[in-house]
C-alpha cells in the first residue's frame, strides 16, 4: 500500500485506489462505504501532495461540485419551510434578474439542470469581480428554452446560491451549517477554511490563473471570483463530515427533511429528456453513469471536478463516498472516470439490504 495508508473493512477498495495512486492519478485517497447502519469499509491512502505530508484521516477536501446537493437540501428545507415556492420563477425571488430573461426560469428548472443555462463557462477572465460576474448571469445566452433538455450548469446553482440566501436572510455558508451540518454534527465542512484548517488541506491544482499550487483555496476559478462560497462549489469537508452525511442520505435524511420532501428531491425528474436529474442530483443513467452499472436504477449521486463522488443506493440503503485529489498538480488526463467506476463495483455482490 502507499504512504499514509489506513483501511478499516475490505481492501479491494484499497487496492484499486492505491493502483490510481501508482498510475500518478492523484496524490491521496479517502473512501467509506456503508449503509445507514454506518461504515462497513473505510480508509484513506497517500498523501496531501506529491511533496506533502501523509494522510492521517482528519484531511480537508475540497468537494467541488458536490457542493450542489448539499445546496440543494439547503433549497428543499427552505421550501419546506414556506420560505420559497419550488415552482418560484427567478424574476419573482431575485430582482436584480426581473428584467432579464433569465426571470421566467424557475428553481426546479435550476435544480434539475433544465433551464437552458449553459455550463462549464470561465465567465471569472472577463468578470473579474463578484459584481460583475453576478451582472454577467442576467446576460448570458440561454441555449435551449427551459425545460426541454438536461445540461449541467453551475451558472443556474449559482443562482439558487443567491436565491437561498434571500429567501433564508442569511449567507448561504450560514444557512449550509444550520440546516445540514449542524443537525448532522459535520463540524469540519464549510466554505472558505480559515489558516488552521487549511494546513489539513489537500492540494489541488497547480493553477495557472493564480500562478501558484491552490490548497485550502477552492479550486473552481469562477467561485474564487464569488468570494469562495457559492452555489455551485466551494464545500470543504473531512471524510468523516462527508461520511455523516451519506449515512444521513441512506437512511432517508429524516434529520434534514420530511420524509415527502426528501422523497421528492431524489426522484427522477427528467425522465424523457436525454439525462435523469433528480433535484440537485443526478440520477442513474442506463448508460454512462459515473458510477457504472453497480447501483440501481433509484440510485443518485454527485461528483466533483477535483475527484470526489457521493452516490447511494436507496434499493439496498448503500452510499459510496470517494474523496481524491485528482487535479493534483493538473486537469489532465480522465483516468479518474474508469477508476471511480472500478472502485463503486467493487464488492458490489455484497451489497447490505437497508435496514
Amino acid at each position: 500500500m502507499s504512504a499514509g495508508t489506513a483501511v478499516t473493512g475490505g481492501s479491494g477498495r484499497a487496492a484499486v485506489l492505491a493502483g490510481g495512486r501508482e498510475r500518478r492519478l492523484y496524490s491521496g485517497a479517502a473512501w467509506s462505504v456503508g449503509s445507514a447502519r454506518g461504515p462497513v469499509d473505510r480508509g484513506w491512502l497517500g498523501t496531501r501532495a506529491w511533496d506533502g505530508a501523509e494522510l492521517d484521516g482528519e484531511d480537508l477536501w475540497d468537494l467541488a461540485s458536490v457542493t450542489k446537493p448539499v445546496v440543494g437540501l439547503v433549497v428543499m428545507a427552505l421550501a419546506e419551510r414556506g420560505a420559497l415556492s419550488l415552482a418560484g420563477t427567478v424574476g419573482a425571488l431575485l430582482p436584480r434578474y426581473r428584467d432579464t430573461d433569465k426571470a421566467r426560469l424557475t428553481v426546479t428548472e435550476l435544480l434539475t439542470h433544465t433551464s437552458g443555462l449553459p455550463g462549464r463557462v470561465p465567465m471569472y477572465r472577463s468578470h473579474p469581480t463578484r459584481e460583475s460576474l453576478l451582472t454577467g448571469l442576467g446576460t448570458l445566452p440561454l441555449r435551449a428554452a427551459p425545460g426541454v433538455r438536461v445540461e449541467y450548469s453551475s451558472q443556474g446553482f449559482m443562482l439558487l446560491g443567491l436565491i437561498a440566501e434571500q429567501a433564508g436572510g442569511q449567507g448561504l455558508d450560514a444557512l449550509v451549517d444550520e440546516l445540514v451540518c449542524a443537525p448532522l454534527g459535520m463540524g469540519n465542512t464549510g466554505f472558505s477554511p480559515g489558516p488552521a484548517a487549511r494546513e489539513r488541506a489537500v492540494a489541488t491544482e497547480r493553477c495557472p490563473w493564480r500562478g501558484r499550487t491552490v490548497v485550502g483555496e477552492v479550486h473552481d476559478e469562477n467561485a474564487v471570483v464569488l468570494g469562495g462560497i457559492a452555489g455551485h462549489a466551494g464545500l470543504f469537508a473531512t471524510l468523516a463530515d462527508t461520511e455523516r452525511l451519506a449515512v444521513c442520505l441512506a437512511g432517508g435524511a429524516l434529520e434534514l427533511l420530511r420524509p415527502e420532501t426528501f422523497a421528492l428531491m431524489t426522484a427522477p425528474h427528467t425522465d424523457g429528456l436525454n439525462l435523469r436529474r433528480a433535484l440537485a442530483w443526478q440520477g442513474q443513467d442506463p448508460s454512462g453513469s459515473p458510477v457504472g452499472p453497480s447501483f440501481g436504477p433509484s440510485s443518485y449521486g454527485h461528483t466533483g471536478f477535483t475527484g470526489t463522488s457521493l452516490w447511494i443506493d436507496p434499493g439496498t440503503g448503500r452510499y459510496a463516498v470517494l474523496l481524491t485529489n485528482r487535479v493534483h498538480p493538473a486537469r489532465d488526463g480522465d483516468g479518474i472516470v474508469d477508476l471511480r467506476r472500478e472502485f463503486h463495483s467493487v464488492g458490489t455482490a455484497h451489497a447490505s439490504p437497508r435496514p
